[in-house]
């Protein structure tokens, strides 16, 4: 990111001036008392991004209300080094926005880090917070957009221009051999990051796409409440897909 257009926040906010006896980020301390993930600014993570100003001021709004919640964007969570990546759609309100990690605090999360359990890709079935002590095996994961959308509905400029960050990542993750993407905006989030045409590769819950020669794409239905209580998505479509990426990551 060469530029940022920068929005206004209110002093309070985590990405303003501090309020009095709040430590600065860079001491490794956000103002909110979550603890914050150990990477900092990267090529594909800024936590003081503001580029895209509905978004910016949404969580400035957000840490007013919720002064203990994360509210800024949130960092990819996992090993380094991992064979499948999970791209989901964005931080959950009450979720990821306040735990400062994927999927982390809210009903989406559940069947997810449920699954990773079941699979070996997580330490522990349950994710709570950014601190409990669950870790990632051979997985990471990561969001289209990483900040909070009003109504968990983000733009389609604001997907464009935080694509970026997952391009650059994506990049940057060498030993990827599986994407794994929950739901239709993530499916085209990690196209436009490799520059695939999305008429090319349809989105359709466990299609299996050839990115290149090293990479598949794998389709899932996102784990969302709505999906999981309509039976849209059962746990066991979810398991399927999730051990198909696992067969094809050689996991």
């Amino acid at each position: 990111m060469t530029e940022r257009r920068k929005a206004a926040v209110p002093s309070g906010h985590p990405r303003g001036r501090p309020r009095a006896g709040a430590k600065s980020a860079a001491t490794g301390d956000l103002f909110t008392g979550v603890r914050p993930a150990k990477s900092k600014r990267t090529e594909y993570y800024d936590p003081d991004c503001t580029q895209c100003p509905r978004l910016a001021e949404f969580l400035a709004e957000t840490h007013h209300r919720h002064p203990d919640y994360f509210a800024r964007p949130v960092p990819s969570f996992g090993v380094v080094a991992p064979r499948i990546l999970v791209v989901g759609l964005a931080p959950g309100m009450h979720g990821a926005n306040r735990t400062g990690r994927p999927f982390t605090g809210d009903y989406a999360g559940i069947l997810l880090y449920e699954t990773l359990y079941e699979l070996g890709l997580a330490t522990r079935s349950e994710s709570v917070s950014a601190d409990d002590g669950l870790e990632l095996r051979n997985a990471r994961i990561a969001n289209a957009v990483k900040c909070v959308p009003p109504e968990n509905k983000p733009l389609p400029d604001e997907i464009r221009r935080c694509n970026a960050y997952l391009k650059t990542e994506l990049l940057a993750l060498k030993s990827v051999r599986v994407v794994l993407a929950l739901g239709r905006i993530a499916h085209d989030g990690v196209l436009l990051a490799q520059g695939l045409k999305r008429s090319q590769f349809p989105f359709g819950h466990g299609r299996e796409h050839v990115l290149d020669e090293t990479r598949y794409l794998v389709d899932s239905y996102h784990c969302s409440r709505y999906n999981t209580s309509t039976k849209v998505l059962t746990p066991a479509m979810f398991k399927k897909v999730m051990a198909r990426a696992c067969e094809l990551a050689g996991v």
